[in-house]
């Protein structure tokens, strides 16, 4: 297959429309499958859905369906929402007034009217979606193109390397990292690369013998061809260029849609150990990015092709998935926190708490957004500087 033209979307408009149209491709698909999760178990459950958008603010063209909802691209391209019939706005708050004035009738389409675990569904659902969309690609992805593997078996070792002070040697195969089977030369570097600083006991096969060798990782900064900085975990080995040891894997549908969700959980738990290593201090927070980041990334990964655009899009519903599970008010995880807190007390929390719980959440949104913003312009400030 051909994807020069996505090569090619980089010379208009002096390259603006070449990080535009990807970052809007991406964004756009990620957040209208999180908005559709909700909307489908919404419309399940009963709830009448007033508006479906994608973006904020004035709306640039919709329609309403059969049963009036009003679908809607708007300005902002910067998220979407779903609103349902008895909230004040985007943010699901409720509206006082519209609930006090409705009919037992209404009461029976308002979201707020909803048992415990009918809101809790509605809510779980946006960021299921987002997983559901990963697994599909990634196992689109394995079954269109394959699973090309490289042996996990050592080349060389580089003296002075965490491999040399482990003991490895040319010739050795790796078999496990932490007890987890490795498959391949990539699926080895994914684990090490994530582990900087990390003590990873490995097993390999030295000439028929089982061999457990203990490795930390080194942290080593890099610079991929597009001019961004990367931390990774480096071991110090290389890997055999011996035809022997590279081989391709066709994929059926059941294998893929297993490899799909081992590459879905895989990009969890790195981001969620990422951001675990952010608050103990072992990890830098410079690599948190915002939207400026990822329209830069997807400009540059437009241009491997459609393959790579997809993969990250994969990567990042998983992240905007995730994200939205945290326990903050505003986000769907603090929707469900106050929704276990109800389940526990048997009743609501007041309305002044829920409100000063969206306050603290829309500063803790807005604070992370400025900080990724910052750091996305450093990043950018950082390559052009270099340039």
């Amino acid at each position: 297959m051909n994807f020069d033209f996505l090569s090619g979307i980089n010379t208009l408009g002096g390259g603006l429309l070449g990080y535009l149209i990807p970052f809007l491709f991406v964004l756009t698909l990620v957040v209208f499958f999180h908005e559709l999760g909700h909307f489908l178990v919404a419309r399940r459950c009963g709830v009448r859905v007033l508006v479906f958008s994608i973006g904020f603010g004035p709306e640039l063209f919709g329609f309403n369906d059969r049963l009036g909802t009003r679908w809607k691209l708007s300005a902002i391209p910067l998220g979407g929402y779903v609103k349902f019939f008895g909230d004040e706005n985007a943010a699901s708050v409720p509206d006082a007034a519209a609930l006090a004035a409705m009919t037992d009738e209404e009461r029976r389409h308002s979201f707020v009217h909803q048992s415990v675990a009918r809101r809790a569904a509605v809510v779980v659902a946006g960021p299921v979606a987002n997983f559901l969309l990963a697994i599909v690609i990634f196992a689109a992805l394995f079954m269109v193109f394959g699973k090309p593997s490289t042996s996990p078996r050592v080349d060389a070792v580089q003296p002075g390397s965490a491999a040399e002070a482990a003991g490895f040697q040319p010739g050795d195969l790796v078999l496990t990292i932490d007890g987890q089977p490795v498959e391949s030369f990539p699926d080895m570097q994914q684990i090490v690369s994530t582990s900087a600083g990390e003590t990873l006991v490995f097993e390999v096969d030295r000439g028929g013998v089982k061999v457990t060798l203990k490795a930390t990782p080194a942290l080593k900064e890099s610079k991929d061809r597009f001019g961004n900085v990367h931390r990774i975990g480096v071991l110090g080995i290389t890997r055999s260029p011996s035809p022997d040891d590279t081989h391709f894997q066709p994929v059926g549908p059941l294998k893929a849609l297993e490899l799909g969700v081992q590459r879905t959980w895989f990009v969890v738990e790195r981001t969620l150990s990422y951001i675990g290593g952010v608050i103990s201090g072992r990890e830098a927070a410079d690599q948190l990015g915002g939207p400026i980041r990822i329209a830069q990334v997807s400009g540059q990964v437009a241009s491997e092709g459609l393959p790579s655009l997809f993969s990250l899009t994969a990567v990042l519903s998983v992240s905007i998935g995730l994200l939205n599970l945290f326990p903050v008010p505003l986000l769907d995880g603090g929707h469900l926190l106050y929704y276990a807190i109800e389940a526990v007390r048997g009743k609501p929390l007041s309305d002044r708490a829920q409100e000063v719980g969206f306050r603290i959440g829309l500063a803790i949104v807005v604070m992370l957004m400025i900080f990724a913003t910052y750091n996305d312009l450093l990043h950018l400030a950082a390559q052009w500087t270099a340039s």
